[in-house]
């Protein structure tokens, strides 16, 4: 019987062979791509489910509260290289590259902090607004798509991204009811499993990462540049979300992140979905730690502990000083790998 590591291990290596060995073919048509079927994730939830894990974090007015935030945010710009820059407000970190084509931008936050974001970008460099790549659906890092794209921007992500953002979802884990986005939210190119972009003298290859923190995840390599932004593989220095309601896994995580891993040396920058800008080692890290609390948790399943018994039992007590640093408290992430096994 292939245990729940063998199988990790196994699917990551093959997962990550498959991926270097075909680098040179995933520049394929947009003709190819869009003849090709689309994997349709789960129906769209109009309606919660059955909520079987104790340690929801309800909060219905999450949307609202970072509105509210981001309408007054100050965004960071760190220069990561002479054409790539992160900024940082409320949502999900952004990247932006920047050059003759026009800027190329790396998902796009709340809606109502974006004269913030423009603001920010107008100061890198005269040239427009041209791409918008999503790394996933959530509206954190996609509530500002209509406002981009109504600015010039082409927005391109995973199949999942636009099938969700197209109808209304629920996110179990905050009891929170999201609307369908409008209209110029929605992608206009979508793919299933990877897409290659060549802009601004750079290669930039989209990888999708099944059943990970959604099913609609991708990262992006700037391989000239060498800078991976993880979208929300990688919750930097704090226990991730798993979005259950969305198709999310721990096992989808911790291959998703040896993909990234795979990819990267020691110099490549790699920007994490949320949290500080990070590189190889501090990933590495993070993977550790999504291993040692699955094999524990998984430990506890298999001796046939409920989720409440395995939340008693504290599995994450000597990691908590650590990674508890984040909007996810240990017994809710305990309950999420939990259930995604």
């Amino acid at each position: 019987m292939t245990s729940r590591r063998d199988f990790l291990r196994q699917s990551s290596l093959a997962m990550t062979a498959a991926w270097l060995a075909s680098r040179n073919a995933l520049a394929q048509t947009s003709a190819s791509q869009t003849a090709a079927p689309t994997p349709a994730p789960a129906a769209a939830q109009t309606a919660p489910p059955a909520n079987t894990n104790p340690a929801v974090q309800p909060n219905p007015n999450l949307l609202q509260q970072l509105e509210a935030a981001a309408a007054n945010e100050t965004i960071k710009t760190t220069k990561l290289t002479d054409t790539i820059f992160l900024l940082q407000g409320v949502g999900g970190n952004i990247v932006c590259q920047i050059g003759p084509d026009g800027k190329l931008i790396i998902d796009s936050g709340m809606a109502a902090g974006t004269p913030h974001l423009l603001d920010a970008l107008g100061k890198l460099d005269p040239h427009p607004i041209r791409l918008l790549v999503n790394t996933h659906w959530h509206p954190d890092h996609t509530d500002g798509n209509a406002a981009l794209h109504l600015a010039g921007a082409f927005i391109i992500a995973q199949d999942n991204t636009r099938i969700r953002l197209a109808a209304p979802q629920y996110m179990a884990v905050y009891d929170l009811h999201i609307n369908a986005a409008p209209d110029a939210a929605l992608p206009q190119d979508t793919f299933p499993d990877t897409e290659t972009l060549w802009v601004n003298n750079d290669e930039e290859s989209l990888m999708h990462t099944p059943d990970a923190h959604t099913d609609s995840d991708i990262f992006i390599q700037f391989h000239k540049g060498n800078v991976i932004h993880t979208g929300d593989l990688w919750f930097n220095g704090m226990y991730p979300l798993i979005d259950l309601s969305s198709g999310g896994t721990i096992n989808g995580m911790i291959r998703g992140v040896d993909q990234v891993l795979a990819l990267a040396d020691d110099q490549t920058k790699i920007v994490p979905g949320h949290g500080p800008l990070g590189e190889k080692t501090a990933l590495q890290t993070y993977r550790t730690m999504l291993v040692t609390v699955a094999d524990r948790v998984e430990k506890l399943k298999a001796q046939g502990e409920t989720v409440e018994q395995a939340i008693a039992a504290r599995p994450t007590a000597d990691l908590d000083a650590v990674w508890a640093k984040g909007p996810i408290k240990p017994d809710t992430f305990v309950a999420l790998v939990y259930d995604s096994l």
